[in-house]
């Protein structure tokens, strides 16, 4: 998990700072790769686990990514709104779908039948 976080967010400043790709980029790029699991497993039959943690080692850099587009400067690309106005702004829906989903139980499957 440690490993995940650091990397990720070392991944996402790579490709918008190292590479020249920009925050932005650098989102649509990581955005483009997260959904390749999927779509792997989907149709590909990739093992339901390897899908799993490849998308969820991808979620670090395109979160890292579209967030600091979202707060860094102009100067370096970014649409200026502020770091903490931007952790305030996605926490508040992040919490009302977790909390939603704790709530409906909408994405908790069904149990298995009687045997």
């Amino acid at each position: 998990m440690l490993a995940t976080f650091a990397l990720g967010t070392a991944v996402g400043d790579l490709t918008a700072t190292t590479l020249h790709l920009g925050y932005l980029t650098s989102g649509i790029v990581f955005t483009l790769i997260f959904a390749i699991p999927g779509l792997a497993h989907r149709w590909l039959r990739l093992n339901s686990v390897v899908a799993f943690w490849t998308a969820y080692v991808l979620t670090r850099p395109l979160g890292a990514s579209y967030a600091d587009w979202m707060g860094v400067p102009h100067s370096v690309g970014g649409l200026d709104l502020g770091r903490g106005p931007v952790a305030i702004g996605l926490t508040i829906p992040i919490v009302a779908l977790v909390a939603y989903l704790a709530i409906s139980r909408r994405d908790a499957e069904d149990p298995p039948g009687p045997a």
